[in-house]
């Protein structure tokens, strides 16, 4: 029987309340879910790019991994993980580590051994890969989120959910995904596994997560690969939604 319980993962420059919709439609369907925020991420987003915790910028993938799994071992069952971008390798970590029942990596960031040089994706990610910027926390800019996340969608509409969501980030979250803490025995066994992913996406280019959906190739597993036409980085938000949150559970409860 599918776990009734939902945990969706945010990624980088945003929080729990990004999947709001997604909870409404997973809590309509008889799951139960939850929508937890990063550490130094939980607040109003106007307010945390006023006042940006100190502590920020030491926050790593491994410190973020850790936080989750307390919330994970607090659930009644092993959930299923939906996480997109960053969020989306999370899930790849923790079905790694036997922390779900099932994992929906929604175009996920790399994890170690799996790189991309096309340009658009090397554009839209140095800002908080630059190594010359020390521990700052960096700050996403309405141009930038636009072309990265929402390059699919008009301006004003990426402007009004940068409003509404952006967060500073961390620079050391995507920097330490690069050492042991990101690592992925893609031989292990594990839970079943979805990729879904847009093939217009700037930020985690398609052909990067389907090499990474492949490097499960040789494992026994199951693993499911999926594309969407027209969409970017934004495909949890941005029109038509629904039919990447309606891909993502195999079986709804209230529908089995």
């Amino acid at each position: 029987m599918a776990s009734r319980e939902v945990m969706f993962i945010h990624g980088m420059y945003l929080d729990g309340l990004s999947w709001q919709p997604w909870v409404e439609r997973f809590t309509s369907a008889g799951f139960s879910c939850s929508a937890p925020s990063w550490p130094y991420h939980k607040g109003d987003p106007r307010s945390l790019r006023s006042v940006v915790d100190p502590e920020l910028g030491a926050l790593t993938f491994g410190a973020v991994t850790k936080h989750l799994k307390g919330l994970i071992d607090a659930l009644p069952e092993r959930p299923i993980l939906v996480g997109h971008s960053i969020g989306g390798l999370l899930v790849q970590r923790l079905v790694n580590d036997a922390d779900a029942s099932t994992g929906v990596s929604i175009s996920s960031a790399p994890p170690q051994g799996v790189m991309s040089f096309s340009p658009h994706f090397l554009r839209a990610n140095f800002a908080h890969i630059n190594p010359l910027s020390g521990n700052k926390p960096v700050f996403m800019t309405p141009k930038r989120f636009h072309y990265a996340f929402a390059n699919t969608v008009s301006r004003s509409v990426s402007d009004d959910a940068f409003e509404q969501f952006v967060v500073p980030e961390s620079r050391n979250v995507p920097r330490s995904t690069l050492g042991r803490s990101a690592r992925i025995d893609f031989a292990a066994p594990h839970a079943p596994l979805l990729f879904l992913t847009g093939d217009q996406d700037h930020l985690t280019p398609v052909a990067m997560v389907r090499r990474n959906a492949h490097k499960y190739a040789a494992a026994p597993r199951a693993v499911d690969y999926q594309e969407f036409a027209g969409r970017s980085h934004y495909i949890c938000a941005e029109p038509g939604r629904e039919e990447v949150a309606d891909a993502a559970p195999a079986r709804p409860p209230n529908r089995a």
